[in-house]
């Protein structure tokens, strides 16, 4: 089964994000928290938090084993763009954005659900 945690808003580039996301995917749920602990990044902080979420729904609502999890897909969408102002040269204004992220983490543990029929 497979469960998952969205943190929607984050305020760190996609493209920075990405470079970061991309070392734990495929990776067990424990394998993957030391190398967010030891990658010194914003967003390493902003992940890890989102995969501790995803863990304890696994957990908590599906009732399923910590050590069997891993994750199974992860990825960072663009998500709003924050526009302001910066003062250029020759009393010209040009615009400055901070971009947003939405950072999503799936993990599973391998097995199927299984459905039952009603009779």
């Amino acid at each position: 089964m497979e469960t998952y945690a969205i943190h929607k808003g984050a305020i760190v580039a996609p493209r920075k994000a990405r470079m970061t996301i991309d070392l734990i995917r495929g990776k067990k749920v424990s394998e993957a928290r030391s190398i967010l602990a030891n990658t010194n990044t914003k967003s390493s902080r902003l992940i890890v938090k989102v995969l501790n979420s995803a863990v304890a729904n696994a957990t908590n609502n599906l009732g399923m084993n910590e050590a069997d999890l891993f994750v199974s897909e992860c990825f960072i969408n663009p998500g709003q763009t924050i526009k302001r102002i910066k003062f250029g040269s020759r009393s010209r204004v040009n615009r400055h954005d901070h971009r947003t992220s939405h950072i999503i983490v799936k993990v599973s543990d391998g097995k199927t659900e299984t459905v039952k029929e009603a009779k």
